[in-house]
C-alpha cells in the first residue's frame, strides 16, 4: 500500500513539471489558461502539483499526435 511520502513523490511542482518539459513558467501557464497542460492538481495555498503519471500520459498524447 502506498504511503503518504510515496505519494508526495509522484506528484511533482510546477518548477519541476517546468523544468522537465524545458519551458518557462509563464508559458506553462498559458498552456494551462488555453486547455493544452497536463492536469494539475491545485493545493489549498494555491500551488499547483501535477502527477507524474498525468505528466506521462500527457506526453504519451503529444507523441500519438505528431
Amino acid at each position: 500500500m502506498p504511503t503518504n511520502r510515496s505519494n508526495a513523490r509522484a506528484m511533482l511542482t510546477l518548477p519541476e513539471v517546468c523544468d522537465e518539459l524545458h519551458v518557462s513558467r509563464s508559458t506553462f501557464y498559458d498552456w494551462r489558461q488555453k486547455g493544452r497542460a497536463p492536469r494539475c492538481i491545485k493545493l489549498p495555498n494555491g500551488d499547483l502539483r501535477v502527477r507524474r503519471g498525468d505528466l506521462d500520459h500527457w506526453l504519451n498524447e503529444l507523441e500519438d499526435a505528431a
